[in-house]
């Protein structure tokens, strides 16, 4: 048997690092793996959507709620410095958790809003109290490339529309990789900011880092990085990544809903101003001016989201305890065999790259004859749980000229049962329309 270490509640998890992965230990630790549908076993492949949560995490944040809870920033008393230690012991274990310092993670509700607290801090060219590295105005430009889920593209178009800035993307090849035959004429003296996803969240592409961060630096563009979909599933290290941003979030990574992250390099974030402006986030208040806290204080007015922080800080003690290089290894193998046992199903199309070499755990399709609804229903009634649609990558879905897909994404729980049982189900689909 593996041996065990701390995950962050009164359970231990399962350390395989160096050792055979051992996926049916891992999963006895999450209760919704024991659940039936339809009289079936229950196989969830939905966790790029989210990702379901071990005992682990769920015993952490019961005991902070049964030992623990107060507000933080807010009184001397016990139990407020209690809860304000697990706060921040939690913060210091996400950034351990991605290789940075525990003044450089902000603590948001989710990706989507790190990726607006970017946006919202660039100004236009005559803002005077705007770094000149979050000037923008007509003429500049933002690069995104067009597998970006919504929320790494519509703050970008709101950011364009404010300024008068020029939106441009980095366009797809047919087999759902990025097209940088024409990079360096994408971000250019003009670019300002680049914003690019790690691991597609509809197609399962890993895209380059290094060569988007090297021409960025070039031009003098900021970078930054939409982690929600490596984060959970590799190893990831800011340092080496080389971006000026990243953005996670909990809920795929084995966490509670309503937290998340956004990394920025320390003298970055002392140039962002606030986004959201009340208690807790100010040194010094007068009638018409207040002073600001130094991050990550100034980024998290009002009342944080205490309990979900420590939720995620369970989740990154687990999932360090399993090990980001096994998870990882683990989820590429089971994505092989995924990707040939679909391909042997008659009428199924696969989107986005079909070699398995640095590709995620992200597998969407489209069967002929059925509509991604249809498909979705009919595998429920086996007691497989996918997604269905457009994934909030409309752009992803237009440019190969399908209304949607469907997506079957895995993680460090899912096993080869949970890859059968969705191909028996869309097998039988196909041979009940035939």
């Amino acid at each position: 048997m593996p041996t065990t270490s701390r995950g962050g509640g009164g359970r231990e998890a399962p350390t395989v690092t160096g050792r055979r992965y051992d996926v049916e230990r891992v999963r006895a630790d999450f209760p919704m793996l024991r659940r039936r549908l339809a009289g079936r076993r229950l196989a969830y492949l939905d966790s790029a959507s989210s990702s379901q949560v071990p005992e682990q995490v769920l015993d952490a944040m019961r005991r902070y709620h049964g030992e623990h809870h107060a507000n933080v920033g807010r009184g001397s008393h016990t139990l407020a410095v209690e809860a304000g230690v697990a706060y921040e012991a939690a913060r210091a274990a996400v950034a351990a958790f991605v290789g940075a310092q525990p003044r450089e993670i902000v603590f948001t509700g989710n990706a989507t809003e790190a990726v607006n607290l970017v946006a919202h801090a660039f100004g236009g060219r005559d803002s005077r109290h705007v770094d000149p590295r979050l000037r923008l105005g007509p003429g500049d430009e933002i690069v995104v490339t067009e597998m970006e889920h919504h929320s790494n593209l519509v703050p970008w178009q709101l950011l364009c529309r404010r300024t008068g800035a020029t939106l441009r993307s980095v366009p797809l090849t047919e087999d759902g990789q990025l097209d940088l035959t024409g990079l360096d004429a994408v971000i250019n003296e003009r670019t300002r900011l680049v914003a690019w996803v790690h691991v597609s969240n509809i197609l399962g592409t890993a895209n380059p880092v290094e060569v988007i961060v090297d021409r960025a630096r070039e031009v003098g563009a900021l970078t930054l990085l939409d982690g929600s979909q490596s984060v959970p599933h590799r190893p990831v290290d800011v340092r080496a990544l080389g971006v000026d941003f990243l953005a996670f979030t909990g809920h795929k990574m084995c966490g509670p809903t309503g937290i998340g992250a956004l990394w920025g390099r320390a003298e970055l974030l002392d140039a962002l101003p606030p986004m959201l402006a009340g208690g807790g986030m100010v040194a010094a208040v007068e009638l018409t001016e207040a002073t600001f806290l130094p991050p990550p204080a100034r980024f998290e007015a009002g009342t944080p989201p205490i309990v979900q922080a420590v939720g995620l800080g369970a989740a990154v003690d687990y999932l360090g305890a399993v090990g980001m290089a096994e998870v990882r290894r683990h989820e590429a193998e089971l994505t092989a065999y995924a990707l040939d046992v679909l391909d042997d199903v008659p009428g199924v199309r696969i989107l986005g790259p079909t070699g398995t070499a640095d590709r995620g755990g992200v597998i969407s399709f489209v069967l002929d004859g059925f509509s991604p609804d249809e498909v979705g229903r009919h595998l429920d009634a086996h007691g497989v749980q996918v997604r269905v649609g457009r994934h909030c990558a409309a752009l992803v879905c237009r440019r190969y000229g399908i209304p949607g897909t469907v997506r079957a994404s895995l993680h460090l729980y899912t096993d080869r049962d949970d890859i059968d049982a969705l191909a028996d189900a869309v097998r039988s689909l196909g041979r009940r329309a035939r």
